[in-house]
Parts: structure tokens; sequence; C-alpha cells
């Protein structure tokens, strides 16, 4: 007998080359008057947040912004980002990057509208009214934030990525304009493409998947795994582009639904410890986890072999080592560093890392028991390829 679930998508989306176009109608749709823009300082330097502006002051509605999201954004960074929205005297907010301008302004509109500090938010149901309208228009194809009830912000002070979750936070209108990623860095786009695929794999073998988060996270595998290669090798490449995209809102969809699993738990700590980038972390971990969760394999593995593969193999013949190899191959051929090791780690970290992944609500949905001593293994095994 099928189990129950429940799902629902409140954001309004757009998706299409040319999109950002809507920006103006949609802010006027939300009531807005004045926009507060939050931005990184790469779309700021190629003239992208300028671009945005523009867009909406032909529609009469003025715009100030915020261009210091870095790559793991802090509570600092929201704090900051916080007190110039309220002194811009703005009513909504555009999110407008990656995954960290979109994490920001979620947290941004969390504050501002409910008091307080970032951190007093952590975990999930605790923010208890409305937030401030977003409008999120993603410029990278990885973290699928624009659809998504969740914010991952760094508090420095313990070293620590803090999850808050509600849907609240979820972003009342998103664009996707394929056009925004094709200046993204070729090391980002793969970067963020790992992720992406990361999310559907999770979300598909994950404890609380369902046949609606199935749907997507299919879908999701497919489309990313179809055009990866294609738009790392050449981010213009219109076709991979919106296909990346695709596969990056799909995966969003479907982890808000289905959760993660062990590779966002042992990434986060990570990138909070050595500030590596998210997408990076994932997809370093990503075979030596998804070998230790072949014991739980139901069948899962061999569709998602053949959906980032396109290969037509017949069950009979297929081995859960088999998708492990794929990944470390695609890892490899887009250029993806091999080990813990490479990307600056410090084996001497590995028992408080541990003890932070261990903390994360996504080791009760990985498919395999997962306690700390495994953490700490697959830790070293990650360590040196």
């Amino acid at each position: 007998m099928m189990d129950t679930f429940s799902f629902s998508i409140p954001q309004n989306v757009i998706f299409g080359s040319g999109s950002l176009k809507r920006l103006p109608e949609l802010a006027a749709k939300a009531g807005g008057k004045k926009a507060y823009i939050i931005s990184g300082p790469h779309l700021k330097k190629i003239g992208l947040v300028d671009k945005c502006i523009s867009a909406l002051s032909e529609a009469g509605i003025d715009a100030d912004s915020f261009t210091k999201t870095e790559g793991n954004p802090s509570t600092d960074t929201v704090k900051e980002a916080a007190e110039g929205y309220i002194s811009s005297g703005a009513d909504f907010i555009v999110a407008f990057g990656g995954g960290s301008p979109l994490d920001v302004a979620k947290a941004v509109s969390v504050v501002v509208s409910n008091g307080g500090d970032i951190t007093e938010y952590e975990g999930v149901g605790k923010v208890k009214t409305k937030t401030v309208d977003i409008i999120a228009i993603p410029t990278t194809a990885g973290t699928g934030s624009e659809v998504t009830a969740f914010a991952v912000i760094t508090d420095h002070s313990r070293n620590y990525k803090l999850t808050v979750g509600s849907e609240y936070i979820i972003p009342r209108y998103a664009i996707l304009d394929p056009e925004l990623i094709y200046s993204v860095p070729e090391k980002t786009a793969a970067a963020c493409g790992v992720d992406a695929l990361v999310h559907a794999l999770e979300a598909y073998i994950s404890l609380a998947a369902s046949p609606f988060s199935d749907m997507f996270a299919i879908r999701a595998l497919e489309a990313i795994g179809k055009n990866i290669r294609a738009y790392v090798a050449d981010r213009s490449d219109e076709d991979a582009a919106a296909g990346m995209l695709l596969g990056s809102l799909f995966a969003g969809i479907a982890f808000s639904h289905a959760r993660l699993g062990d590779v966002h738990a042992m990434s986060h700590p990570v990138s909070a410890y050595f500030d590596v980038p998210h997408g990076v972390a994932n997809a370093v971990l990503l075979p030596s986890i998804v070998e230790f969760n072949a014991l739980a394999d139901t069948g899962k593995y061999y569709e998602i072999y053949q959906a980032i593969t396109g290969e037509k193999l017949e069950r009979k013949d297929f081995l859960p080592e088999m998708l492990t190899y794929e990944l470390i191959n695609l890892n490899s051929s887009i250029g993806i560093p091999a080990d813990l090791k490479s990307v600056g780690v410090d084996s001497s970290y590995f028992d408080a890392m541990a003890d932070d992944a261990m903390k994360s609500g996504n080791i009760q949905v990985n498919p395999r028991k997962t306690v700390k001593e495994d953490i700490l293994e697959l830790y070293r095994k990650a360590f040196v390829a």
C-alpha cells in the first residue's frame, strides 16, 4: 500500500530566454514601490545588477542594492544587508544571483519582518509571521533556492552552517532566464551543476521520497545528465544552459518535498570550517557516499544511472558500483577536485565536523542508517583519492 504524502508549489515561476524583462510586471503584481536587490560582487562587476536596476527604473520603480554577498554567506552579512534594507525604505526584495544571494535574501526577509537576529530562527517553523516578498532570479544552475523553503547561513562564531526552514521564506515569484547563466565561470558552472545533481539524487533515494518528489527528481537527473558536460564546456550553449536551469529547478522542487541525505549533512561542515564552495564539497563527497548507500539500494540506483547516462541497459546487467564510477568520471571530466585534501580540508577537524554533520536532519532520511563512526570513515575515505 502506498504511503500518504502531501505537496504544494506556492510559487509563480516564469521560465524562458529574455524573461528578465518581466521583472517590473512581477514587482507591480507584488505591489512593490521600491526594490532592494541582494546580489554578489561578480554580478555587479559584469553589469548584470545594473541591468536589473535599469529594468525596474524603466517601469518607474526605484532600487537600491547590496552586493557584498560572499560564497558561504555569514550571519554578519545578513545583519548588514538587513540594516541596508531598512534604511533604504524598500518594500520588496529582488534576490539576484546564485544560491548565496538567494539565501541572504531569505534570511533578510525574516529579520526585517520578524525582528531579532537570524540565529534565533535556526531550525524549522521558528518564523511566525509573513515575510517581505521576494522575487528570485537565479544566475546559476545549481541550488534551486528559488523554489525552496530553506536558507543556509554560516555562523563563524561556531564554524557552523545553520538552516532556517519556513514556508514564509519561499520567494513569491521566480524568474528563470537561461541568458543570465551564460556568463558563469567554468568552475562555478561545474560545482553548481553537480550540486543540482546531488539535490536530485539525494531526494530520489531519500526515505522521505514520494511519487511527487520522485517525478521531479528523475526528470532533473535526466536534464542534468544530458546537459552538464556541454554546459560546462560552453556556458553560452543555449540548449544546455536551459536544460541545466530546468534541471536545477526540478531538483529544488524534489528536495523541498523529500529532503536530502548524508552528502549535504557532511558537506556543510566542510564549507563552514574551510570555506569550500558548497557545490565542490558536495561533489567531492558524492562518490564515497553513493558507494556507502549502495547497501540500502532498492533499485533506484539503476534508474539514476540510466537517467544521467542516457544508456539503455538491462537491469540484470547493472551493478551499483557502476553509478559510483560514473559519478567519479563526471567529476573528473568537468574539473572537480578528486578529494577533500585537494580543497584544503585538514583531517584533524574530522571529529568536530562529524559531530556537526550528525546534527543535520538530513541524516534521518538518508537511505542507510548512519552513525558518527560512519561519518568519520566517509570523511577519511574522501580525504585522499
